[in-house]
């Protein structure tokens, strides 16, 4: 994928985002980090307070549970429509022209719910790859192979 100067590059999964802006150019890529959110987000099991419901079926004798709510991806998908929102304002603040994507298929798909029009229009890739923990460096040889 080409790489281009000021390519911005944001990284981003459920927890943590890193925003990226190439100062080198395609050939020699240099990843300046712009902006880094994180999120402390524990494990389901240790933000559900009460176990699941359950209820008398309508129809005989049975029993069924309601589903519980998984706490932990919902606040996954708060973060990643915040990512979504950060993209945006810096968008039509002009901070970037050009905007690759990097993150996993799950964070991907609910940031797309999330897109402007004009992040749409800055898009110039999507890499549905876990990258968060990755360095610039090894974000750039990732964002280059794809």
């Amino acid at each position: 994928m080409e790489l281009a100067h000021k390519t911005e590059i944001c990284v981003v999964d459920g927890e943590k985002m890193l925003l990226l802006v190439n100062e080198g150019d395609h050939e020699y890529p240099d990843l300046d980090v712009v902006r880094k959110d994180e999120q402390d987000n524990p494990p389901n099991r240790e933000q559900a307070a009460n176990r699941r419901g359950r209820t008398f079926d309508s129809g005989g004798p049975g029993r069924s549970a309601y589903e519980d709510t998984d706490f932990h991806q919902l606040a996954e998908d708060r973060f990643a429509a915040d990512a979504a929102d950060v993209l945006y304002k810096r968008a039509h603040q002009g901070r970037y022209d050009k905007l690759i994507v990097v993150a996993p298929p799950k964070t991907l798909g609910e940031l797309r719910q999330h897109y402007h029009k004009e992040v749409q229009d800055r898009l110039v890739g999507e890499i549905d790859k876990e990258a968060t923990n990755l360095p610039p460096d090894e974000i750039a040889k990732m964002v280059k192979a794809a």
